[in-house]
């Protein structure tokens, strides 16, 4: 599949719309990225993130997976991750080594 300026617009939309309704975080250059998309606009009650998702889903010409299949998919929500390590400050910011 091509990237273009199209496609990539679509793909960051989507993605801060999944985040912002679905707390999901997805990167573009992950390998399954626009699968893991796909699948977790199925699971939106927005009807614009699912129009979305089939626009990507036409520029990709990828089948949409079944819906529910979203947090099997390896979609991780985002949570906070506890530092692990020593603190220390460095120029007034937090560094854990």
């Amino acid at each position: 599949m091509e990237l273009n300026k199209a496609v990539l617009d679509c793909m960051q939309s989507l993605r801060r719309r999944l985040r912002e309704e679905m707390s999901i975080d997805i990167r573009l250059s992950q390998p399954d990225a626009i699968t893991a998309m796909l699948s977790a606009c199925l699971d939106s009650n927005n009807e614009e993130t699912r129009l979305l998702g089939q626009k990507l889903a036409g520029f990709s010409d990828t089948s949409l997976p079944a819906p529910g299949k979203a947090l099997q998919s390896g979609i991780v929500p985002i949570q906070p991750k506890e530092p692990t390590g020593s603190l220390r400050m460095y120029r007034g910011q937090r560094v854990y080594t």
